[in-house]
Parts: structure tokens; sequence; C-alpha cells
């Protein structure tokens, strides 16, 4: 509710008695609505096109969408993905062209669009495209994903970031103001209590906002004065909220930071990374996979036990559970950081499987194939065949294991490290072995 005389309403959150009713008092965002910047530009030239306020929650998404509606002049309607239907959608949409014809303008303001489903997103768009309205959606997830690309194509996507720690702190002088001009009041709350409270919102104003009313009215008041206390704030503020969605963006977005950590070596970001999935309740099953993955894309044979460990974590994780298993994971995941990197044996089988399915099925040759019938002897299955054992290096130079078109390929291209390096020396060794052989092939054809 906006309450643009900023009187007291002892009925409404103090996060609604402080929502700002203009641009000057907005705070956050300064990146579209600072001096100069696109959003701005648009508002201030009346020009506004529809658009998607994508971001956390308490950031500012419905507040900047009612300012834009009374800074335009414009008719403000509000959506609720729970309670509208189409039936609900197409009433407003008649409302609104209807307002049209009279030379007023509709905002659409949907809140959480992406809890609309299909249909009913695919109501709006008619309109969207007549110009009828203008669509003001506002989402906690990615666009890409959880809005129609018909109706995302004809508007513009804002990217709105959770508010900094000077700028929440702004919001609560504004608030301990306001509340002390409202109730007669005098609050005593050291600064460092403020930055506190503005640390553990994490970016959400509305969260800083609900704590500080929660500690306002809780606090001690004598002789027309509140103290807030260290104790006070510390049992209001004991967790900050770790914005993580099993489903959402969030966990597709940690899992590539664990993962592009552990891959450039750093494991104090692979542990913070991890902690951060673990906290906020994601499956350690879903993470040790992962883990083990990485063990063969980005290890390979630089270090066969990172793959052995990452199992093993796997294990111990299936085995005990959280949180008990949380050091296990860290364990793998700090040797996983720490070990060599090697890509090879990822890029091997990446190539191979583009040649399997671009290439003919050829036939396994002849020589390495199984006989363990008379007519496939007759057929030549398996005529030639050494057993390497019987090789003092294990090797048959001669011996061709690809098929025709594809008998000079490499896959495995190692690389100088960990123990790769090694495996490459060995590789090179097999290589001369088969320059020295008379004759390249002597089995085909």
């Amino acid at each position: 509710m906006d309450n643009p005389d900023n009187k007291l309403n002892i009925f409404a959150p103090l996060a609604n008695q402080l929502r700002p009713s203009a641009l000057d008092d907005f705070v956050g965002q300064a990146h579209l609505v600072g001096a100069g910047k696109m959003l701005r530009r648009l508002i201030d030239s009346d020009n506004i096109p529809s658009m998607v306020f994508w971001g956390p929650p308490g950031v500012g998404k419905t507040t900047l969408a009612r300012i834009i509606a009374r800074m335009t002049r414009s008719e403000f309607e509000n959506f609720s993905a729970v309670q509208s239907g189409i039936k609900e959608v197409r009433a407003v949409m008649d409302k609104a062209e209807l307002a049209q014809q009279w030379g007023k303008r509709t905002i659409i303001f949907v809140d959480e669009i992406h809890r609309f489903n299909k249909s009913q997103q695919d109501a709006f768009l008619p309109y969207v495209e007549n110009g009828s309205v203008i669509l003001i959606g506002a989402t906690t997830e990615n666009p890409s994903f959880e809005v129609n690309s018909a109706l995302l194509s004809r508007c513009k996507v804002f990217l709105l970031y959770g508010l900094n720690a000077e700028e929440i702190k702004t919001l609560i002088s504004r608030a301990i103001a306001h509340f002390e001009k409202g109730m007669g009041l005098t609050v005593h709350i050291p600064e460092k209590l403020i930055a506190i409270i503005a640390e553990f919102a994490n970016g959400d104003a509305r969260v800083a906002l609900n704590n500080l009313e929660m500690i306002l009215n809780s606090a001690d008041q004598a002789e027309g004065r509140v103290t807030i206390t260290e104790a006070l704030v510390q049992q209001s503020v004991t967790k900050k909220i770790n914005l993580y969605d099993k489903a959402g963006e969030e966990h597709y977005n940690q899992i590539s930071a664990l993962h592009k950590s552990m891959r450039n070596s750093d494991a104090d970001a692979g542990i913070y990374w991890l902690t951060r999935m673990l906290d906020g309740g994601e499956d350690p099953l879903y993470i040790a996979r992962r883990v083990i993955r990485f063990a063969s894309e980005d290890i390979g044979m630089a270090d066969g036990n990172a793959l052995l460990l990452s199992v093993a974590a796997y294990q111990a994780c299936h085995f005990l559970g959280m949180p008990e298993c949380g050091v296990h994971l860290a364990h793998a995941v700090t040797y996983c950081s720490l070990a060599p990197k090697s890509n090879a044996v990822y890029k091997a089988f990446n190539s191979a499987m583009e040649d399997s399915r671009r290439l003919p099925a050829e036939s396994v040759p002849l020589t390495i194939r199984n006989a363990p019938t008379k007519l496939m002897k007759e057929l030549e299955y398996g005529k030639g065949y050494e057993y390497a054992h019987n090789h003092d290096d294990k090797f048959i130079a001669g011996l061709q294991c690809l098929p025709d078109s594809l008998a000079d390929k490499k896959y495995y291209h190692p690389t100088n490290q960990g123990r790769e390096a090694r495996v490459k020396e060995y590789l090179a060794r097999l290589e001369e072995l088969r320059r020295q052989h008379n004759h390249k092939n002597p089995f085909r054809g």
C-alpha cells in the first residue's frame, strides 16, 4: 500500500508504510534509475515499454512498478498469480481497452509472473501486442525459462540486484525516523546494531524492515525512549536467509560455481559453494554425483585417485547422510580442487561419440572378433590374432583395433599434468614400436 503522506498506519507492516511514491525516494538499483540511466530516461520521457523486473526478493520490484504508474499517470492494475485466472485477465484487459479509448493508459503489474501458467501468460499477449496495456512482470526466477518466449520477446528485461549494506542502512534509518515521528518516541540504537541488521538481511529490504519492526516492538520503553540492545538484535537475526531454490536458477548457478571453482584449483571457493548448497538444503548425493563427474571430466588420468575418492565420498553420503557427510564432501572437493587437471579423457570421449554418431556403423575388424563357433572360424573371425600377454611389451604393433576408415584416428591426447605425463611417455613408446613395425598394418585388406 502506498503511503505518500508518510503517515503511520499501525495496522500495516513497516515495510509497506515506508514504500516510496517517487523515484527520488527509491533506494537501490542505481544502475537502472540513477541519473541518465535507461529506465530513468524512459520514465522521465513517459515512454514506458512492457517490461519484466527480474531479481531476488525485497529489492523493490513492486515498489518500482507503482512509482512508474504514478509518474506516468497511468491506471494501475495488480494481478496475483494465485487468485487470477484467464477470466479475470480478460475482464481487466477489456477495461484497459475502454480506458485507452478515453486516452488513459493502463499498467498491468503481475507479481511472480513465473507462477502464471502458459494459458494465463498467453492471455496477455494480444493486448501487449496492440498496445492496450503496458505489462510489468516481476519474477525471482530466470524469465528465459519461466516466461513464454512470445511474451518475453515483447518485453524489456531489467535485472535488479540485492541491496548492499549501505542502502539497507539508509532504509533502516528512515524507518527509525518514521517510527519516532509516528509514535512520539526516541529510539536509541548503536550504529553497529544497524549494521548487523543490514548485513543479515542478505540484500532483502523487506527482511531488514521486518526484523527492525520486530525489534522495535520487543524493545524496552521507558520515559519516551526505546532502547535497542545487542542481545535483542541477536535474537532477531540469528541466521542469514540463504537464497537457494533446489528447482530454480540458483541451483544451477551454485553447482556451476562449485564446478568452476574446483576446475580453477580454488579449494576455498569450492568449499564455500559446497556449504552454501548444503545450507540451502541441497541433496548431498546430488553434489557427490557432480564431484564424481568432475573427477573424470576435469582430472581424468592426471590423478586416477580423484575418481576413487569421489566415489568414496558418495558412499559416505549414502551411509551417513547430513550433517555428518558434509565433511566427506569437503574432503572430495578439496582433493579435486588441488589435483592436477586434464580434460583429455573427456575430450576423447566426446570426439569418439561424435564419430560414432556421424560416421557409418562399420564392422569390427575380423582379427579382433571372437570365434566361438566353427562357422565363425571358417569365416576367419579372429584369424591372425595374437595374445598381447605373450609379448614382452604386452603390445602387438601390427594389430589394428579400429575400423579401416579410422585406422589412424587418435582420440586420446594426454597432457603433461600429474600422472598423465607418464601415460604420455608410455603412449609415445608404443607409437615408436608401431613405426618400427615393418608393415603398418599387415592384417588390413
